[in-house]
């Protein structure tokens, strides 16, 4: 029988609305959600239906019965996998208390599920994968405007000119925000694009930087400079709403145009036609603060500058600047009910919130936590359940992670892919694809808030279950009071709904349902209390930080050169995968099926290295090597060599992907050492490696 559901897509973590056609037990159609998406959709995407079809992820909960990582599983059935993990969180918590077992997850709109449950158990330790991803971002906002990096829209369509540092939105694919871009740029709106090499946003840029690697904050210092310097800023916004701005200009005095152009490796009158642009474009110019910034030593100062910039700008709740996201409570009505079960009060083991009190608490920072794993203090790590999380993949160092992991009585890996991770772990519990499951109603914040929820398209292929099955049998297991007390998902979406007045037939008409008719925006004159710093104000100097002994303004250190030989090692993504997670996945792999290492045109020729030949890589350590394809570019620093992330996997199951191409966070040796002080996450891009051309090159040329 042919069926249409509305659902969110779950091949990455932008989790776009789509509209699925079905008939009986196969799936024809997948596309965009027509209301909010105009039936877009990108590869990713359009591959879950070879998901839901792959043989070659997990069908059945699996139990260890060899060594760790040996691969060496026996198949057990969900009431045997379950008691056997119950029963081993019932001896940890016995042993070392609930505080003892860690969990940790993707992130995102769900996440509150996995949170409340290890509350529930006891334990403060929740934790995701942010602190490689936008940890810098969030705490720089929080650190000057009060607010999280989530608590702002950026209004690109109506924006006259929007500036991105290496924030690479034509590859990492937010369907919605590629869109507003797009027509942005067809009103004949600018965009500025700074990368240590080209990308497929950089390619549509009407202005690129290509820097020296670790130089962002350089010119973003540089930009600040400019912009002071030649009145473009403005100044009623700035005394209305603001502190410090005597110290940011008096700081920024010596990063002149001239000055930022040797530092970056730009042209001086390049600078200053940008600043020229900006002071014409402003309100309407957005200064991205930035995605993934667990880059560099500084990316927590780089992304504060942006912050800035956009402050300077007077941009905020204005037409084609920053908007504050709004939720129900914002726009005058009731919103959901969903799960909420308090954290106990118990000191978190990677020291967030007591020994890091300038970090946010939520979800503290996972390479931390290895600190009380390796330590005991401020007690014992004795258990971890990765929720579609794989830190060892995501992680530098994975070596070193397994050697502190050997020190846990349990390791529990929740996924719907094998992942390295769960390769490693003690259980696999897999969790049914994101068109065989149901989640929870969430509400999307925003101009225009909305519910949306994941609606079940066809029933489970293997022997899998949602991810809301799985917690709700751990919890009555270990006899958790409060935590879902449901035994369908209708009951509970029938429960979150109800004090909203909305029904779930509602849901039906076009996937989603909004909470407002208008987009809600707030009196850009009235923004008193808006921001939550402890002066009330944008603190370019600020309280939190100068209490931590840490610096709102510090000044620019420039990177530090790779030795003769070696390279500065930067990843990032591509449009055809999602990290580590699709790298397996049947259609995708024949799109993409390695990464190749990209490499200056001069460094190549030096090293008689052509487009196609096979490269060695070389940890700097020397205990990880591999072999990749070579992209030789103009578009690329000298001092840098590029990957995509995510390949370089060595699970034997997933026998597609086995051992394609090469993996950055292995190559990152002592990468768990490196971190931002200030704004918690790890500095992937402080990595250097050797290169050279491989003796296979005699037997094999690859064609990229």
């Amino acid at each position: 029988m042919k069926k249409i559901s509305y659902s969110v897509c779950g091949m990455c973590t932008v989790r776009c609305p789509i509209r699925v056609e079905s008939d009986d037990e196969k799936i024809t159609w997948i596309e965009g959600n027509p209301t909010l998406l105009g039936g877009a959709l990108c590869a990713r995407g359009l591959a879950g239906v070879a998901l839901r079809e792959d043989d070659q992820r997990p069908q059945t909960p699996l139990i260890r019965v060899g060594a760790r990582g040996q691969g060496q599983w026996r198949e057990a059935s969900w009431e045997e996998a379950l008691k056997y993990v119950a029963g081993k969180l019932d001896g940890i918590r016995r042993d070392y208390g609930p505080e003892a077992v860690t969990l940790s997850s993707r992130g995102g709109p769900w996440q509150a599920l996995y949170k409340s449950f290890i509350h529930a158990f006891g334990s403060p330790n929740y934790t995701n994968h942010d602190a490689v991803c936008g940890r810098n971002t969030h705490h720089a906002s929080l650190s000057l405007n009060g607010v999280g990096r989530t608590d702002f829209v950026y209004d690109i369509e109506n924006a006259k000119h929007l500036v991105l540092f290496g924030r690479d939105m034509f590859s990492s694919l937010r369907i919605a925000e590629n869109i507003k871009t797009i027509d942005m740029l067809e009103k004949g709106g600018r965009l500025t694009y700074i990368d240590v090499r080209q990308t497929r946003t950089g390619i549509k840029a009407t202005r690129f930087f290509q820097v020296r690697p670790g130089t962002d904050y350089a010119l973003a210092l540089g930009i600040i400079h400019g912009v002071i310097k030649k009145g473009y800023y403005d100044q009623e916004f700035i005394a209305k709403y603001t502190s410090g701005f005597d110290e940011l200009s008096a700081f920024i005095e010596q990063y002149t145009p001239a000055w930022t152009a040797k530092a970056c490796d730009v042209k001086e009158k390049d600078i200053k036609a940008f600043i020229e642009e900006i002071g014409e474009d402003r309100p309407n110019v957005i200064f991205h603060p930035g995605w993934n910034l667990a880059r560099y030593s500084d990316s927590f100062y780089a992304s504060r500058a942006l912050h800035i910039l956009n402050v300077l700008m007077g941009n905020m709740e204005k037409k084609g600047g920053l908007l504050f996201s709004k939720g129900a409570g914002d726009c005058g009505v009731k919103g959901i009910r969903s799960i909420d079960i308090s954290k106990p009060d118990i000191k978190r083991a990677d020291g967030v919130g007591w020994k890091y009190p300038q970090f946010d608490k939520g979800p503290g920072i996972l390479h931390l936590l290895y600190d009380a794993v390796r330590s005991g203090e401020p007690y014992p790590v004795k258990g971890w359940i990765a929720m579609r999380h794989d830190p060892l993949s995501c992680m530098p160092d994975p070596e070193a992670q397994k050697r502190l992991l050997d020190k846990l009585d349990l390791l529990v890996s929740i996924d719907t892919n094998y992942s390295e991770f769960g390769w490693y772990s003690d259980v696999i519990l897999p969790e049914s694809t994101y068109l065989e499951r149901d989640n929870f109603i969430v509400q999307q914040k925003g101009l225009k808030p909305r519910l949306v929820r994941r609606e079940q398209v066809m029933p489970p292929k293997y022997d899998t279950r949602a991810s809301w099955e799985i917690f709700r049998d751990l919890a009555r297991l270990l006899k958790l009071k409060d935590f879902i007390p449901f035994d369908t998902m209708e009951e509970f979406w029938q429960w979150q709904i109800e004090p909203t007045g909305h029904t779930l037939d509602e849901f039906d008409e076009k996937g989603f349902i909004d909470l407002v008719d208008e987009p809600v925006i707030f009196d850009p004159e009235k923004l008193d209390g808006k921001f939550k710093t402890p002066s009330g104000k944008i603190e370019f100097v600020s309280k939190k930080l100068t209490d931590c002994d840490l610096p709102s303004l510090k000044p620019y250190e420039a990177p530090v050169a790779p030795a003769a030989g070696t390279f500065r090692l930067i990843y990032g993504k591509t449009p055809l995968h999602t990290q580590g997670h699709t790298i397996n996945n049947p259609l995708l792999i024949e799109l993409m099926p390695v990464n190749c290492l990209w490499i200056n045109t001069k460094v190549a020729q030096k090293l008689n290295i052509s487009e196609g030949d096979i490269v060695d890589v070389f940890s700097a350590d020397e205990n990880y090597n591999a072999s990749l394809p070579a992209r030789v570019t103009d578009f690329i620093h000298p001092e840098a060599v590029y990957m995509t992330h995510g390949f370089g996997k060595d699970i034997p199951r997933q026998k597609r992907s086995l051992h394609s191409g090469a993996s950055d966070q292995k190559l990152m040796s002592n990468g768990l050492t490196r971190w931002d002080k200030a704004g918690g996450c790890l500095s992937l891009c402080e990595n250097f490696i050797r290169i050279e051309k491989s003796m296979r090159n005699n037997i094999k040329k690859i064609a990229i």
